[in-house]
């Protein structure tokens, strides 16, 4: 099995580890069709129990051209992390270039209403094709 690189990043209690993975088997070189999985794990490192509510995305192609992507939860969920508890899930993105890069993040809410932003690493997407990598 091959190596996975990983990216992570604490924010407040909150520890997010990403890695990414080049669907070698689906993209489509030729056409310009490069797609990557990523999965992610979300641990809840504190004392409170929070949920996750919405997710930001900032995915930026070979060329520099953006997409931004707002929505409810993680792949169909808005999970609850009590104290020590771990999510995981896995997504994916297409890019029309072999290299490129994502940041994000969640907001969460406490049991109290309060929201607090947690922070997504900046992570690469290189497959094969691309000879350096941008993070």
């Amino acid at each position: 099995m091959q190596q996975l690189l990983s990216y992570t990043q604490t924010t407040e209690t909150v520890r997010i580890t990403v890695y990414p993975i080049y669907l070698d088997g689906q993209s489509i070189p030729e056409s310009n069709e490069f797609l990557w999985a990523y999965h992610i794990r979300i641990e809840n490192l504190g004392e409170e129990r929070f949920q996750l509510r919405k997710r930001y995305w900032k995915i930026t192609d070979g060329f520099g051209r953006i997409q931004e992507v707002w929505g409810d939860g993680v792949v169909g969920e808005e999970p609850f992390l009590k104290p020590g508890d771990t999510f995981e899930y896995t997504s994916g993105t297409p890019l029309p270039t072999p290299s490129g890069i994502m940041v994000g993040f969640y907001v969460m809410e406490k049991e109290n209403g309060d929201r607090f932003q947690v922070e997504v690493p900046a992570f690469s997407l290189d497959s094969p094709f691309e000879t350096t990598s941008i993070n």
